[in-house]
């Protein structure tokens, strides 16, 4: 029989390799990757956000010292209608820092009011001022509207349906004279000095003579053609002549005296 220190040994050796064993088995099983800390115990982690989305080229360079635009949710539909990147434009910013109102603001495609800003800016401004006042605002006769072309139903969509046209009726200056861009009282020079800025920035304007339904206002829009075609309908008119007085009434010639005959004989 083994003497009592050699079983004790014996019994020593084997809870060691037993321990080891333990040791290597737990070292091979990976453990769970912690769980991220949410703030509240027990409660898993809500899933991250979606990233809002990028501002377009135009939306960067349409900043506060250009004009008051804030952006808009986009409009889908219905039919052709809705447009993306659409902005409200409320006023646009001169280099003084004033401001030409938009009435009412208008709702367009960052490209169209960009355009827009450009036009009061360059063109509409410094016009105004040949006629000795100076521009408060400018009036908005229609802006994103989905409808058919010219209101009528079944027409094809406008550009209007698409936040990409702008109805202007006309100026208001900060002495409160109001400029009707159709108006023939309104000097000649000055609106075919607009009509020629008016149609080489944008690619249809429509006024008097275009088609029934812009005679008291102007529509211009950016709408793309795959040929570059160009449309610019609108008639600068002069007063029309005055109609040449009634002529005096000639008066009638006094009624002869009555004759009466009997007989043969005058009386």
């Amino acid at each position: 029989m083994l003497a009592k220190s050699t079983r004790v040994k014996l019994v020593s050796t084997m809870i060691m390799l037993l321990v080891a064993c333990d040791v290597a088995a737990a070292q091979g099983v990976p453990l769970p990757r912690p769980r991220p800390f949410s703030g509240v115990t027990g409660m898993p982690t809500p899933p991250p956000k979606p990233e809002a989305p990028q501002p377009s080229a135009c939306r960067l360079r349409l900043t506060s010292e250009l004009a008051i635009a804030p952006s808009l949710p986009p409009i889908e539909g219905p039919g052709e209608c809705g447009a993306p990147d659409l902005v409200r434009l409320e006023a646009v910013v001169l280099e003084d820092l004033t401001r030409v109102t938009i009435t009412p603001p208008a709702t367009l495609r960052c490209t169209m009011a960009e355009a827009i800003v450009e036009f009061v800016r360059a063109d509409a401004v410094p016009l105004t001022r040949e006629l000795g006042g100076v521009l408060r605002a400018l009036q908005n006769f229609d802006s994103y509207d989905c409808r058919g072309r010219n209101r009528v139903v079944g027409a094809r969509t406008s550009e209007h349906g698409k936040g990409n046209a702008l109805d202007v009726r006309g100026f208001t200056l900060t002495s409160g004279r109001f400029i009707e861009l159709t108006d023939p009282h309104v000097p000649r020079d000055f609106r075919e000095k607009l009509r020629k800025n008016i149609c080489a920035r944008f690619t249809t304007v429509l006024g008097p003579g275009s088609d029934g339904y812009h005679e008291n206002h102007i529509h211009m829009d950016l709408a793309e053609r795959r040929s570059g075609w160009r449309s610019c309908n609108w008639d600068v008119r002069d007063l029309e002549p005055a109609a040449p007085a009634a002529a005096a009434a000639v008066p009638l010639p006094p009624p002869r005296p009555k004759i009466e005959q009997r007989a043969g004989r005058k009386l």
